[in-house]
This record gives structure tokens, sequence and C-alpha cells, in this order.
């Protein structure tokens, strides 16, 4: 019953325990729990909190070179993971700390609110992971996504190097704050020696294992993507972390014509997997559209007595603001292909979910 900073020894152990033979290697242990951190009191909001939700992978090979390659498929897994939440998280050379490690990498957000100090080339925030198809047994393959994203200039406060940073041509030198949202760490044998984690070879000697962590930190994710995407008006979620897909606002609640087309169109949108709110609350319209601006939702749907009159609805953008009228069969349609990337990975659509229901 403790709560742990970081567990490199106790999955040592279960390792040590429990693993022998190089025929069980590659093995990576995957670890989600909530964790302390040394804090004297909570900084920069939720942000730096003194326990929070971390999702860690160990990862045991026989070699340094497999080990190496599990570190670069573990950077290729996190890029894609924030891409898909909507994060440009840059991948910075970072200090290993108590954890150990000639190798480790922290993953950052950019934001004014950051905790941390970073110093970087601006030549790196043009770089995009994409859909790109990565083979993750292919060990070129994962080395040049590493090698692509890290190697400009790109450091937190305790390593930064300002002659090397000076280096970078005038106009692409960076100095900012950032959020950090996970890191990887390669750390050889470090606690496989001293425990005694080994495993006997095809030759019948025993060695020592090579290790490395990684970590995501799952609770803070939802904290950095506020801070990375919000307005003056509230939260703007990316589509790939939405906690609904998009909100129906009903601009006459009461009228019969209005509240039918607005169930319609709920049903629609679930009937295509979506995960519609509907405000059906008898406010007035401002107030309506603040609460939706204020929660965040990526689009929304506007239904009124003088729309409906004409046959459209209005589809509006929370990012940008644009809105576009149209039929509301055409706005379901819409939607519906705006979300088909995120298809794959989308849960199952929230039932009943009227701002009564909900709140």
């Amino acid at each position: 019953m403790l709560y742990g900073p970081t567990n490199e020894e106790l999955i040592t152990d279960i390792f040590r325990s429990h693993v022998g033979s190089y025929r069980d290697l590659p093995l990576t242990l995957y670890h989600v729990q909530w964790k302390f951190r040394d804090e004297v009191r909570p900084r920069f909001g939720v942000m730096r909190g003194r326990e929070f939700l971390m999702k860690d992978g160990y990862n045991f090979d026989l070699t340094k070179e497999a080990a190496l390659h599990a570190y670069n498929r573990h950077l290729v897994s996190y890029l894609r993971t924030y891409e898909r939440m909507g994060l440009q998280a840059i991948p910075m050379r970072a200090d290993s700390g108590p954890i150990g490690g000639d190798d480790t990498h922290e993953f950052l957000v950019l934001a004014e609110t950051g905790e941390s100090e970073v110093f970087y080339d601006s030549a790196i925030t043009d770089l995009r992971f994409g859909d790109r198809e990565i083979d993750y047994d292919s060990v070129e393959q994962c080395r040049a996504v590493l090698e692509e994203f890290t190697s400009r200039y790109a450091r937190t406060d305790e390593t930064h190097d300002e002659a090397l940073f000076n280096q970078i041509p005038e106009e692409r030198r960076r100095r900012a704050r950032g959020i950090e949202v996970g890191q990887i760490f390669y750390f050889g044998t470090k606690y496989s020696e001293p425990m005694g984690a080994t495993v006997t070879t095809e030759t019948g000697e025993r060695v020592p294992v090579h290790m490395g962590s990684h970590g995501i930190g799952v609770s803070r994710l939802v904290g950095a993507i506020i801070e990375a995407s919000h307005d003056e008006k509230g939260i703007i979620w990316p589509e790939g972390v939405t906690p609904f897909h998009v909100g129906i606002v009903n601009l006459r609640q009461g009228d019969g014509a209005a509240d039918a087309a607005c169930e319609r169109l709920y049903a629609a949108l679930t009937a295509r997997g979506l995960a519609p709110l509907y405000d059906d609350r008898d406010e007035r319209a401002g107030a309506k559209f603040a609460t939706m601006d204020l929660i965040g939702l990526p689009w929304r749907i506007t239904v009124g007595p003088r729309g409906l009159a004409n046959g459209v609805v209005e589809l509006t953008c929370r990012r940008t603001g644009a809105n576009e009228e149209l039929a509301p069969e055409d706005a379901v349609a819409k939607v519906a292909e705006i979300y088909a990337p995120h298809h794959a990975s989308m849960r199952e659509p929230m039932a009943g979910r009227s701002f009564h229901t909900w709140l």
C-alpha cells in the first residue's frame, strides 16, 4: 500500500523472479499506477501535483542494441500517440535524474504556463509524424524516425548547452516554456546487474539484461491539452480526445419543429457511432453558445426555427469560428467524415447525453 515515485526496482525484482532464459526476450512489462512526486505543494495548477497517474513500459533485452531499438520503438509510438491526441510533443534531450542512464528524452508540449524552460531550433516544430506506416520490428525505420525528430537542437534547461544553441541560425533559436507529458529512458544494466536479473544465453552463459523505462503522464495530459489548446472563451478540444464529438444547440426549446429536428440529429449522429451532447436547457441562445464554447467541443450544430424554415442547420467549427449552413443530413455526414480518421480509436457512443442527464 505504498505510492512509488518510480518502480524500476520492483519491476526488476518481478523479472528476476519469473524470467531466466534469453528465449523469453525481448519482453516489455506495462504498469499503470498512481505515483507520487516529491513536491512541497502543487505547482502550476494541476500540472505538477503531488500524485499523478502514470503509464510505464519497462523493456528487458539481451543486448544493448536490442534495448536501444526498444527505446526507439517507444519514441515512435509516443510521437504517434501525442499527435493522435492533437498535441505536438517535442522530444528533448533531458536529464535522467535519479533513474539514471545515458539516453533519455522528455516529451514536452509548448505552453506559456509550462513548468520547464526549454531551448530549441524552431525547425523542429515543422515536423509531423502524420499517417506514415512504421514497422516497429524494423531497426532501420525506428532509428530513422528517432534521428529525424532528435537531430535538431531541443533541450530542457537541465541539459541546455549555450555553445551548441548558438550554432543554430539566430532566427531559429527559441526559448520557451514546456509541459512534460512523457519521458523515455535507456539505463542498461544499472538495475539488473546489482539485483541479479540475469538470463541464460544460447551458449549457457548468464548475463544481466539491458533495460529501459518509458512513461506517459496520463492524468496531466488533460491539463496539457487544455493549456495548449484554448482561447479566451474556453477549451478547444482536439477531435482525437474530445469528450463529445459534437454539440447540438436548440435555440427554441419547446418549439415542436426544433425539438423534433434536434432529436433526429441526435439519433442520426449516434447511429454513425458518434457521441453528441444535446443542450436541451430552457436558456437564452447566448448562454447556450457561451457554455458550448467553454466546454470546447470541436463542432457545434445549431438548430432554430428560422433555419429550419429554410431547410438548414448551422455547423460551426469551434477552433476557427467558421459557420456553414447545411441540410441536417449533410451536417451529420460532414461531422462523420471529419471524425473518420479517428474512428478506429473512438469509444462507444454515450447514450442519453443531454445537458440534463449529463449534469
